[in-house]
């Protein structure tokens, strides 16, 4: 078996053993480290795990993925403050009965309109209800959303796509309250989850408490739960194995890294799995030379991903398109396949030569290089590939400084396209090409962030969406990989690998393999000491 294969299936084992116990204890305070400040709490506007992460406990979903199921799939898919769900014969029509005797955190009912408010947000039906969507192209599927009664909901569509009940699984999915404004959604979130908003003190902290109201009886086991900001990764490992921190951040952990904290913390329950997270660079086409396709091209021939792999994961990382490889992932290009698309040739100096002869064309060389910016966001994940990429560079007559910037100020720029090249990360919520297609290569998408724009392949994409044969689909999804790395869309650099580390002390804790956003609801993780 292969050493991937065989990981994953370690990962599952462990998962499956993280069953709920008996015995539970109450009270305490859950504390982990957090990497850096988050752009808002509002997590319907915002577009990383820096949010969704400590900020998913206070909210709940129609629907939500199986906590202690690490691989998302339909089948994991659970009520949460819907009992049930129906679609129509045509597949057009999906209706959801809703939960009765919820309330929100300042004790108003939960109903029906709540989810059409949100939706009709998120989805753009109401446009300027939000500062931003960044995942609008998610529903542009939804015609229309209404309302029987205060216990009933149903989602209109244009077409058929079975895959939105997954995207309204995902952690990036919460409902929102119809009475409070946006605006006070960024600064004192609202929601009906396990834990209430007690405080965000920006670069220091973020506080939960316990939801005494939640409409699931006995939960949380929790009093609380704090994220402190450390933004050195140093530090937060060393407060890990201190015992100042009960977790690391969720995906903090390198192969490294787990390696130093299996030697000084033996007992440490630590998982290192796949994070359904792209490594990538993203190119701005609207700005001169990089609206040259030319010098895209020679980008992404320049790329050595396996040098990527080899330093920053000793290997274990995945190559691979934009969707996640398997055996994790469902849809993705096995690795040999993957060899045979646009830039993927393991022969790096044959692809290099090719790269140095189109500089070479366009007018650059040794005595005439191309000075830019490499872009990114100050973290490690981020500023480590940044620098390889910056290096890499080099060999076809670039030359480049690392630009790193703090979170928020990142994702304002890459939004609005303040940028030439970056070096980026990309997190897929959900293992399923809408998610992948409509979020990150659609025109116009919010999170489109190299503006990408081909016609023909909008229609591939929208094929696939409404094909219900699996084999049919994937070869769709296919020809789609092979075109999107042929066009320089979003050069795939790898999937990563992230780890996470408890003390054995914090039980009842599953790790999802395929995605770093759907497993922080915390309503049954407990304290035993």
């Amino acid at each position: 078996m292969p050493r991937f294969s065989r990981l994953l299936l370690a990962i599952l084992m462990m998962a499956s053993a993280a069953l709920p116990a008996a015995a539970q204890k109450r009270g305490g305070i859950l504390t982990l480290p957090h990497v850096d400040t988050p752009p808002s709490p509002s997590i319907q506007e915002e577009a990383t795990a820096s949010v969704v992460t400590p900020f998913m406990p206070l909210f709940n979903n129609l629907v939500l993925f199986d906590q202690h199921i690490a691989q998302n799939r339909f089948d994991t898919i659970v009520p949460e403050l819907a009992t049930a769900w129906k679609w129509s014969e045509d597949g057009t029509i999906l209706t959801f009965t809703l939960r009765d005797g919820v309330k929100w955190h300042d004790g108003k009912p939960f109903t029906a309109a709540d989810v059409k408010c949100t939706w009709d947000m998120v989805s753009g039906l109401t446009p300027g209800k939000i500062r931003k969507s960044p995942r609008q192209a998610w529903f542009s599927n939804v015609k229309e959303i209404s309302v029987n009664g205060d216990h009933e909901v149903t989602f209109h569509l244009k077409q058929v796509q079975p895959s939105l009940i997954a995207m309204l699984a995902t952690g990036w999915s919460p409902v929102y309250p119809c009475h409070v404004a946006s605006a006070a959604m960024r600064t004192k979130p609202i929601g009906t989850g396990p834990f209430r908003f007690v405080e965000y003190r920006l670069n220091e902290s973020m506080r939960l408490e316990r939801n005494p109201d939640y409409w699931k009886p006995g939960l949380p086991y929790l009093d609380g739960i704090e994220y402190r900001i450390v933004p050195n990764r140093a530090t937060r490992m060393l407060g890990f194995t201190a015992g100042k921190f009960d977790m690391t951040y969720p995906t903090d952990v390198s192969v490294p890294l787990l390696r130093d904290i299996r030697s000084q913390n033996p007992d440490a329950q630590c998982v290192m799995r796949p994070s359904n997270v792209s490594v990538n660079l993203i190119i701005n086409r609207d700005v001169a030379p990089f609206n040259n396709p030319d010098i895209r091209r020679a980008l992404a021939l320049a790329l050595d991903r396996k040098a990527f792999i080899d330093i920053l994961t000793e290997g274990q990382a995945v190559l691979a398109g934009t969707m996640l490889p398997p055996p994790a992932g469902v849809w993705g290009m096995p690795v040999e396949e993957a060899r045979t698309m646009f830039g993927y040739d393991p022969d790096i100096q044959k692809q290099r030569t090719e790269a140095r002869a189109i500089m070479k064309r366009l007018g650059y060389g040794p005595d005439n290089l191309l000075r830019t910016k490499v872009f990114t966001r100050d973290t490690n994940a981020f500023r480590d590939p940044a620098l390889i990429l910056s290096d890499q560079l080099k060999s076809i007559w670039f030359e480049t400084e690392v630009e790193a910037v703090d979170t928020p100020l990142y994702y304002n720029r890459v939004f609005k396209k303040d940028y030439s090249i970056g070096l980026n990360l990309t997190g897929s919520s959900l293992d399923d090409p809408d998610q992948q297609y409509f979020e990150n290569y659609a025109c116009g998408s919010l999170r489109n962030y190299t503006n990408y724009c081909n016609a023909d392949l909008e229609k591939d994409i929208a094929r696939q969406s409404m094909e219900t044969d699996f084999l049919k689909r994937r070869a769709i999804v296919w020809d789609i990989e092979r075109k999107l790395a042929e066009d320089v869309a979003r050069p795939i650099i790898f999937h990563g690998m992230a780890g996470a580390c408890w003390h054995p002390y914090v039980k009842n804790v599953t790790i999802m393999v395929n995605s770093v956003y759907n497993g922080w609801r915390w309503e049954d993780v407990w304290l035993d000491k």
